[in-house]
């Protein structure tokens, strides 16, 4: 244990981490009770008109273009990106790991590699992309929001580094986490709390929070994070973006940092997160075209498809597709705002010619309870063991504290309305750690509860009139908009609400991606009477969170989901969803 309390140690590396912010960046504080920055990277007068030209263009492929064709040199997109991440953290305190030095050579060295051979160091030339804080790099510390990992250095960078410094990108800036990692919300003791741009009392989910905070705010134009509950489709729901949630081991994790390591059952998963849509396939074509199993034993040995972009399991290319509609998992029923964003996408599919049925739900609870069961194995053992070398607490909520002054949350605890989430009565907290025998048992249930779904899923093709099974299911990521802090949900024993509509994607391991639908409007998104009784208390906690004013102006995503290993079939499938709903929008003059 270290000789200094662990408040001290986490003081000053918070510190060291503002001083590595350059005065000439900084910008005049805002206002207490400004709630939406999002305009203030605009209006703060920091970034020049190139530079705002540069980081507002959000799709990937434009920027790629102008990068490979010398419009725009990779030392003036890194500086711009980076400023613009800079007021980023200003506002949301959505960084944790800053090397403008570094991130500017490695640009440099871009810029000469073009200018002397004629052509690119690859696909990803001169793109500037954050990292979660977890993604290793040399010479970098890895905190992972413990204080007991200050000071650890990393002495190589994790595969996922390697491949894109291959692929000529220039990983650039690190992002915030929670403590732990294992919640729907960005709080830890280290770096504090990231907070949601378009209103600074919401929070931007987790766990890769600091990552939809930096790319809604469009101070990185793509990001890397991770999900095994719902940690990139839960921040990109409420941020703004869009994020893909790949299967098991189909981009490659080794040499990062995580939690929980040695549970293989369900495991976490990098995937792309980015203000465009474009990013998706972008990026994960990019890497998945690096043979990644050449760097991570674990990656399946399945190169990018274009027969499966082009939707060949699906009826083929231009096929009308028939969509599943899940608008209520019988577990937590979504809130008013939720409810219109999922009418609105599936009146935009309708109209496009395609065909959408209802999901029917089956056994979501037994599937949420094993995956809670799962994870929760080691009775908290990983976290206790990490912290303990310090001496930090393991968090145990999210919760803004109102006795304890938050430079991040001045503003008063939004209340709660649940004593016990719903996911601790399903765990039946407190049994601790099960034994080897008990976890296999677990196992062998998840595994048999994968086929039925299977089964399940492939019993809509009497249902679909295409002769095929259901193409996708569209569904919230959560039950409702961006929620304020510390309701997303409370205890570490229970991490979240939220993840009732994406963690069972991860334990039934089906590709999953996430898109930006609208904002909550008090004027549409009225409160509505009660239903006559609801499943559990955790329904009923949701219920009574919503009021127009609480969420002003939260934003609204949902998620489409297709099966195991069909990553480049649920990128098309999500395209072909947001062209159809720009098009809704524009004909009905809606946002």
């Amino acid at each position: 244990m270290s000789s200094k309390n662990w408040q001290d140690i986490a003081i000053e590396r918070k510190q060291k981490q503002e001083s590595l912010i350059p005065p000439e960046w900084r910008i005049e504080p805002v206002p207490e009770d400004l709630l939406d920055v999002s305009s203030v990277p605009k209006s703060c007068g920091l970034l020049t008109d190139r530079e705002l030209e540069i980081t507002d263009t959000i799709n990937v492929d434009v920027l790629l273009s102008k990068l490979a064709n010398g419009t725009w040199t990779s030392v003036e997109v890194t500086k711009a990106f980076y400023k613009r991440a800079i007021i980023a953290h200003q506002l949301t305190n959505c960084l944790t790991e800053i090397f403008i030095e570094r991130a500017l050579d490695r640009a440099q060295q871009l810029d000469d590699f073009l200018k002397t051979n004629g052509r690119t160091v690859g696909p990803l030339h001169g793109l500037p992309i954050s990292l979660k804080d977890q993604f290793c790099m040399k010479g970098l510390e890895t905190i992972m929001g413990y204080v007991s990992w200050i000071g650890t250095v990393s002495d190589h960078d994790a595969a996922i580094v390697e491949i894109l410094y291959e692929l000529g990108a220039n990983p650039f800036v690190r992002t915030n986490v929670p403590q732990t990692l294992m919640w729907g919300e960005t709080f830890n003791n280290v770096f504090g709390r990231t907070t949601n741009p378009f209103n600074r009392r919401l929070t931007p989910g987790g766990s890769s929070g600091g990552e939809g905070a930096l790319i809604a705010l469009r101070g990185s134009p793509l990001g890397v994070g991770t999900d095994i509950g719902g940690s990139v489709r839960i921040p990109a729901g409420f941020t703004d973006i869009y994020s893909l949630r790949p299967c098991y081991a189909r981009l490659p994790y080794e040499g990062a940092a995580n939690v929980l390591e040695g549970q293989e059952s369900i495991t976490s998963a990098i995937g792309p997160m980015t203000s465009h849509i474009s990013g998706l396939k972008i990026f994960t074509k990019a890497v998945l075209d690096a043979k990644p199993w050449n760097k991570d034993p674990l990656v399946v040995r399945k190169p990018w498809s274009d027969a499966e972009y082009g939707l060949s399991e699906h009826g083929g290319a231009g096929a009308k597709l028939c969509f599943a509609v899940m608008l209520d998992n019988g577990l937590v029923r979504p809130q008013p705002p939720v409810r219109r964003a999922m009418s609105m996408v599936v009146s935009a599919l309708e109209e496009a010619g395609h065909k959408v049925i209802d999901w029917e739900n089956k056994l979501h609870l037994e599937i949420h309870a094993v995956n809670e069961h799962i994870l929760s194995a080691d009775g908290g053992e990983d976290y206790r063991t990490i912290c303990s070398i310090t001496g930090e607490p393991v968090l145990q909520t999210m919760m803004p504290n109102a006795e304890q002054s938050d430079p991040h949350h001045p503003w008063d605890p939004h209340p709660t309305f649940l004593d016990e989430p719903f996911t601790i009565t399903l765990r039946n907290a407190g049994q601790g750690a099960v034994s080897a025998y008990e976890l296999w048992k677990l196992h062998k249930r998840k595994t048999e509860l994968r086929k039925q779904y299977l089964d399940h899923w492939e019993n809509t093709k009497k249902r679909t009139g295409t002769g095929r099974p259901v193409d996708a299911i569209l569904c919230p990521v959560a039950p409702y908009p961006a929620p304020p802090h510390g309701h997303n949900r409370f205890m570490l024993t229970a991490p979240q609400s939220n993840d009732f509509y994406t963690c069972i994607w991860n334990n039934l391991d089906y590709a999953a991606a996430s898109f930006p639908v609208t904002k909550v409007d008090p004027n549409l998104d009225t409160i509505e009477s009660p239903p006559e009784s609801f499943y559990n208390q955790e329904d009923e906690a949701v219920f009574k969170l919503y009021k127009p004013e609480v969420f002003l102006n939260a934003p609204v995503g949902l998620q489409l989901v297709g099966r195991t290993q069909e990553e480049e079939a649920v990128i098309a499938m999500t395209e072909i969803a947001v062209s159809a709903l720009e098009t809704w929008k524009r004909v009905h003059d809606q946002s």
